[in-house]
């Protein structure tokens, strides 16, 4: 998917307008006033969450309230994505999410079914890390790399790929590995990363994808085997694992962001103030530290370049959708 990486001539502004029928209790107080809520659509233990805790206790120590990561799983991570679109633009309940809100998001939208929108219900912080999605294997499954995995999976039918979800980045990666391969597998959807890699070393799940932080102990120390990384490029602590174009499969390529959402409508100082608070934190040499060892780059990058760069991936991911039919039941 190289489109991913297009260069788009229009940035979206992370602030937003404010919605007439939406007042802003941040408007005329102090922010923040109170304890800042991060919701983290995924289950604990998965890498969207690990993170999220790295930033939630900087952030403690830096805005003067505690920072609080709830977890809200399920849905492919629509659920607790829309618990924060419907909680006051205010600047005290945020979203943590990941590069599987853009797939999740257009299945919704595809079956109708979509109870927010990024581009209009969500205004983008910054990105936490980049992190790169990983696609794995049990080692009872005799292939090395993805090549050999599709040689293996030619002529069967009883393989099961897991993901995170109805509609999430790993469904649609499994559904363009099918179409492009010519292979055959079920689907199997989980409520977040840390059940889908229990499942797999057990070995109920022959293939999956996760995110490089929190299946990296698993790879070194032999329970999963790593296929492929879907980056645009090799992974810093795995470099002897190639990517899914270099083995060809150039539609299988995504931006593994990880990043900060406030309710659209959050005025602009409030908005001024996170990012400056987030994109600090990202800097902080003892979170540089944590990021780099989980396999991840530190991001703080501005609202303008970290919207646009989602909403290219959302403009990416929704025809494709739409062509493997990836309703979201």
């Amino acid at each position: 998917m190289g489109t991913t990486r297009r260069r788009f001539g229009r940035a979206l502004l992370g602030a937003g307008g404010l919605s007439a029928g939406r007042p802003a209790r941040a408007q005329g107080e102090a922010f923040p006033s109170r304890p800042v809520r991060i919701v983290v659509p995924f289950p604990a233990g998965g890498t969207t969450d690990l993170l999220a805790r790295l930033f939630a206790q900087r952030l403690s120590e830096t805005l003067g309230q505690t920072a609080v990561v709830e977890n809200r799983g399920g849905g492919g991570g629509s659920i607790g994505a829309d618990v924060v679109a419907k909680a006051a633009p205010d600047g005290h309940t945020l979203l943590f999410h990941n590069l599987t809100f853009s797939t999740t998001t257009a299945a919704l939208e595809f079956a109708g079914r979509a109870p927010h929108a990024i581009e209009r219900d969500f205004a983008p912080i910054t990105m936490g890390a980049n992190v790169p999605l990983m696609l794995l294997a049990n080692p009872s499954v005799p292939a090395r790399d993805l090549s050999e995995f599709v040689a293996h999976a030619k002529g069967r039918g009883d393989l099961f790929y897991g993901s995170t979800g109805p509609g999430s980045t790993m469904n649609l990666v499994g559904e363009i590995l099918k179409r492009d391969a010519g292979i055959r597998m079920e689907h199997v959807p989980f409520r977040g990363a840390a059940p889908l890699v229990q499942d797999m070393l057990a070995g109920r799940i022959h293939f999956g994808g996760d995110q490089l932080s929190s299946s990296l102990g698993h790879i070194r120390n032999g329970a999963l085997r790593p296929l492929a990384t879907i980056a645009a490029r090799r992974a810093g602590l795995l470099p002897e694992v190639p990517t899914a174009r270099e083995q060809g499969f150039p539609n299988i390529e995504l931006l593994g962001w990880n990043g900060f959402f406030a309710p659209a409508g959050t005025p602009a100082p409030v908005l001024e103030r996170l990012h400056r608070e987030i994109a600090a934190a990202a800097r902080h040499p003892e979170v540089v530290r944590r990021i780099n060892e989980l396999g991840a780059e530190p991001g703080g990058n501005s609202a303008a370049e970290f919207g646009a760069a989602v909403h290219a991936q959302v403009a990416t991911v929704r025809p494709l959708v739409a062509e493997l039919q990836m309703r979201v039941e």
